[in-house]
């Protein structure tokens, strides 16, 4: 018989407790993670979701896009996120192509996400045109999170990083996809580069939470990209994020001040450094009293094997 958690003991959350705080009206948190050491400190820190997200094809790998990542790399860092993780939610995102050719191998990839790789919820990406996937997939009992708006994986044929929904028909469109999402079962969906007035109206007739990225205050909860939000790219920062710190810089400066101690021969110093006693480290070296030929020859000892 399975034991319960014990009162010290946290609970992880499922999307039953994320539907809990999306009642009680309290804005849900939600950042991507991609390795085991962020994954703990950014449970540590109470985030309750994170997002295994594709992103780590352009953020960890050097991919030049998101269509490249592929099932065996989404699964080694989402079990790397998961080992890293007491409380959070982790979702893993379902990458280019591993859904909605088929439904075989779109429940298949979803469900290796869950059993192999541990996650506790899947993300897909489209509207009306993901429907009957996303529920295949919830109807094998695996939580399904959507994504519209911006869909990263189908980048070439969007034209590139625009705001998606600025006309009456893209945005009716949007609603659409919205809605038909949510019928087909998923717990939550992302609303990714889409105008703050239209993200909050489709949030207001939705009944399950919407998380944002580029899409206003406006809804339910927000995500961003951990590179982002720690300000480690010096090169580019999208217009909706935010740095929180400036880890670039940081991170920079001390290798910097690492290379020049090397060099300098400061490190390591006597704190990095570990001691034996001189008179070990002569019997190591053959150099003691014992070891002098004189003293070999006196005691009838056996010299040593220099050659050792």
């Amino acid at each position: 018989m399975s034991q319960a958690p014990s009162p010290q003991q946290e609970a992880r959350f499922t999307i039953s407790s994320i539907g809990r705080l999306y009642a009680d009206g309290e804005r849900i948190a939600m950042l991507t993670a991609y390795d085991y050491p962020t994954a703990r400190i950014l449970d540590e820190a109470g985030i309750p979701m994170l997002l295994v997200g594709d992103s780590l094809g352009q953020v960890v790998l050097g991919y030049d896009s998101t269509v490249r990542v592929t099932m065996a790399e989404m699964l080694h860092h989402t079990k790397a996120v998961v080992r890293g993780t007491r409380r959070a939610l982790v979702v893993a995102d379902m990458p280019f192509l591993s859904y909605g050719v088929t439904p075989e191998a779109s429940l298949e990839n979803a469900g290796l996400l869950m059993s192999e790789g541990g996650a506790g919820a899947v993300k897909l990406e489209g509207g009306e045109r993901s429907a009957r996937t996303i529920e295949t997939i919830v109807r094998a009992g695996i939580p399904v999170m959507g994504h519209i708006g911006l869909t990263p994986q189908s980048i070439h044929q969007l034209g590139g990083h625009r705001v998606q929904g600025k006309t009456p028909q893209a945005g009716r469109q949007l609603m659409a996809d919205a809605l038909a999402v949510q019928q087909a079962g998923a717990f939550a969906m992302v609303l990714e580069l889409v105008p703050e007035g239209l993200a909050a109206a489709i949030t207001d007739r939705l009944r399950v939470p919407t998380i944002g990225i580029g899409a206003g205050a406006g809804c339910s909860g927000q995500v961003q990209v951990l590179t982002d939000l720690l300000g480690m790219n010096a090169d580019f920062t999208p217009k909706h994020a935010r740095h929180y710190a400036e880890l670039h810089s940081i991170i920079k400066s001390a290798a910097e001040a690492y290379r020049a101690d090397v060099i300098a021969g400061t490190f390591p110093g006597p704190g990095e450094s570990t001691r034996i006693p001189e008179s070990t480290l002569e019997e190591i070296l053959g150099t003691s009293a014992l070891d002098r030929p004189d003293m070999v020859e006196a005691s009838h000892g056996i010299p040593l094997d220099r050659d050792l």
